[in-house]
């Protein structure tokens, strides 16, 4: 275990919109850095692990777009120095098939302090009704 403080509310949020971000730019590299070297994924699409190589080929040749997005409610917990997670609501503006459509969902992060800085090592989403 780190001799080090917990991450702060602001220091996840921070990375977790660095995260977005990068999947808004299509930057494969550093949605790779984000992420720890196997990232287990949870949504619509099912279960799958992800590794950094290819997050990196799914961020830059994924055939959607994400236009915009925005948190709203959140929870945080650091159960240890160096575990985050970060729960929220998420809007978002994605374009998949040509067709541009706005989504309401509830994601969840859990992030991991390694030698390499923090990284994503679990991601979910439950798209909401609306």
């Amino acid at each position: 275990m780190s001799d080090q403080a917990h991450p702060t509310q602001s220091k996840i949020v921070a990375l977790e919109t660095s995260y977005w971000n990068a999947l808004c730019k299509k930057d494969g590299t550093t949605a790779a850095r984000l992420s720890s070297e196997n990232t287990i994924v949870t949504g619509k699409q099912g279960l799958m692990t992800v590794s950094k190589d290819s997050m990196k080929s799914l961020t830059e040749q994924g055939q959607w777009i994400l236009n915009s997005f925005e948190f709203g409610d959140m929870a945080f917990l650091s159960p240890t120095p160096d575990i985050a997670i970060l729960a929220y609501t998420v809007t978002q503006t994605v374009t998949m098939d040509g067709k541009t459509q706005t989504l309401h969902a509830a994601d969840s992060s859990t992030w991991v302090r390694t030698p390499d800085g923090w990284q994503c090592c679990a991601h979910s989403e439950a798209f909401l009704d609306q």
